[in-house]
């Protein structure tokens, strides 16, 4: 395990931008008139771009220099463990829909979004879209990297909480050039990308708190990005997210974060055993 200066996962992170944003930019220059052969223009607009991947790719490249075969064994091992308190499963699973369909709600009342009932209409899609979300859209292209590798090392040298607000940047950042592809996120809002790394940073804390609650499982923090993006999509399917839902999601996520340190080791987020 890396130590002292090699805790800090720099190189971790070159890669994982470098993998996805090789692949991201030049969709942006495609939209900006750039000619590519029209092979490479259809692939890189497809589902198979791997961009997404450069998280979780990167981490289990280190991991197989730093710890070999045994090293890769044990993090995908922890994307299956459920050996984890099951009582977990509560949060990781009820949480996201209450903040973020809850922030897309009271955005609809206060008239700064239209709803959309075009996936709540159809029950055997939103089950289906959990595990197509959990699989295609995020958490597995993500998450082996974000909080099976990179969190680890940073709470080497940091305590939860600059940990995770580092973590929060990082990821934050890694998702800017999809600012500039049509139809994706918010698009062309620097502002809106903003506040959404405020609200980011927040959620990140909520992760690392799940995670060192369930020994550092990334199974859970799987299931958490899983019920967040889907959370999101249910009544957000174009993803484009405006300044009203993301205000109101940085209020709700203020005070989760409020209670989990009044809760816990601020130190570490973990909660005090019971009796």
């Amino acid at each position: 395990m890396e130590r002292d200066a090699h805790s800090f996962p720099w190189s971790f992170i070159l890669v994982a931008y470098g993998f996805s944003w090789v692949f991201w930019i030049p969709i942006i220059l495609i939209e900006r008139g750039m000619t590519l052969p029209p092979g490479l223009v259809d692939f890189l607009n497809s589902p198979l771009n791997p961009a997404a991947f450069g998280p979780t790719l990167a981490a289990f490249m280190f991991v197989f220099v730093q710890a070999g075969w045994p090293g890769v064994k044990k993090l995908l091992r922890s994307g299956v463990d459920l050996r984890f308190r099951k009582i977990w499963l509560l949060p990781i699973l009820v949480m996201p829909p209450v903040i973020f369909i809850g922030a897309t709600l009271l955005s609809v009342l206060l008239g700064a979004t239209a709803l959309d009932l075009a996936i709540v209409s159809d029950p055997p899609m939103m089950i289906i879209s959990f595990f197509v979300i959990l699989l295609t859209a995020g958490p597995l292209q993500e998450e082996f990297g974000w909080r099976g590798y990179a969190l680890p090392r940073l709470q080497e040298r940091y305590t939860a909480i600059p940990s995770s607000i580092i973590l929060g940047i990082v990821w934050w950042l890694w998702h800017l050039p999809v600012v500039f592809i049509p139809g994706r996120f918010m698009t062309g809002s620097l502002w809106l990308f903003g506040l959404l790394g405020i609200e980011i940073t927040l959620m990140t804390i909520v992760f690392t708190w799940i995670h060192n609650n369930t020994g550092g499982s990334v199974l859970a923090a799987l299931l958490l990005h899983t019920a967040m993006n889907w959370s999101i999509w249910v009544l957000l399917p174009t993803m484009q997210m405006n300044a009203t839902i993301i205000g109101i999601t940085i209020g709700l996520l203020c005070a989760v974060v409020a209670v989990i340190l009044r809760t816990t080791d601020p130190k570490t987020l973990i909660h005090a055993p019971v009796g």
